[in-house]
């Protein structure tokens, strides 16, 4: 049995009456005191585990680089798009300058 094992074992059995906290914390080597601190934190510790948690799987662990990577590849798409419209722009101009240029001449002729 492990120290945490046998630390549980004994606080249920001061919990159910079979000892009490006095030979349980002798058979520990601590104090009454100090067990009833460990008492407490075991108490609290069983409680907060028996909360009811979100429905689903659980949302897996966080992967910093993935996330890192993740992100780069957001920023290198949102700078493609930049450049896509600009050289749609570039298109845009020229065209109106060559029609411009048509309409000059026409205008002079």
């Amino acid at each position: 049995m492990t120290p945490s094992e046998l630390r549980a074992s004994l606080i249920l059995q001061v919990r159910a009456g079979q000892i009490t906290a006095q030979q349980a914390a002798q058979q520990l080597g601590i104090s009454r005191q100090a067990f009833y601190k460990w008492e407490k934190r075991a108490l609290k510790a069983l409680l907060h585990a028996l909360q009811d948690q979100p429905a689903g799987r659980p949302k897996g662990t966080t992967d910093p680089e993935k996330d890192q990577l993740k992100s780069r590849v957001e920023e290198l798409e949102r700078q493609v798009r930049l450049y896509e419209q600009r050289d749609e722009l570039r298109m845009l101009l020229k065209q109106m300058e060559s029609r411009g240029h048509r309409d000059s001449t026409k205008k002079n002729s």
